[in-house]
């Protein structure tokens, strides 16, 4: 199947299977969007949201989280893994976002990406689900999807990222990137499938023998 083929098959077969599409961390404002996603790095998307409730009901934007002490935030989200770093990332945005912003999250990428703890996937995501600009947020399972369906030669998220972008059509990116991260979870899990077993696997490589190695992101 030529590359092309595999695209157009893939978009066909993740719109049927997630027709309609949730975004798996809860948030009430583009505030909350923006820790939680915070929060998510290396950890849990279920993890993160048994752990925003206790935290938003303390505060819920920026002007209420700089009032919390540190260390009260850091208790809060320990649980989601690299407490330390994550609690300083979340009062430092907080403070720069009053100072800076007015309290708002900005809509911008630069922006974003230089607060506390914001990289480009996190700002890809609060553009993309917070604000809806066309973004393409690519995490593990995307970039091992992607590898294992030769829609990149997978080098890193960055080049995974570019690739994935020239190949689907602008408007679909807020979509697909969680279908595909869905799918992954659900259909071609890390330590299963191995471009071997799964639907679109099998589909777009039918004589596959060997398992896939994938980079890590």
């Amino acid at each position: 199947m030529k590359k092309a083929d595999r695209v157009a098959f893939i978009h066909k077969k993740l719109n049927q299977i997630y027709p309609k599409i949730p975004v798996p961390l809860n948030h009430k404002n583009k505030f909350e969007l923006l820790i939680a996603v915070l929060l998510s790095a290396q950890c849990t998307d279920e993890r993160v949201n048994q752990v925003t409730p206790l935290l938003f009901k303390k505060a819920n934007n920026a002007h209420q989280m700089k009032k919390i002490p540190l260390n009260t935030i850091y208790k809060i989200i320990k649980p989601c893994g690299l407490g330390p770093k994550k609690s300083k990332s979340i009062y430092d945005l907080s403070r720069i976002l009053i100072e800076k912003f007015k309290g708002q999250v900005p809509e911008d990428f630069v922006e974003l990406e230089k607060l506390p703890g914001v990289g480009h996937k996190t700002a890809s995501v609060v553009m993309s689900q917070g604000f809806g600009h066309p973004a393409f947020p690519v995490d593990t399972h995307i970039h091992r999807l992607a590898q294992r369906w030769g829609l990149t030669s997978g080098k890193n998220v960055v080049e995974t990222e570019k690739d994935l972008k020239k190949l689907f059509p602008r408007q679909s990116w807020n979509k697909l990137h969680l279908q595909i991260i869905f799918y992954g979870r659900e259909y071609c899990q890390a330590r299963s499938c191995y471009g071997l077993e799964c639907k679109i696997c099998s589909t777009c490589y039918p004589n596959r023998k060997k398992p896939i190695v994938t980079n890590k992101a």
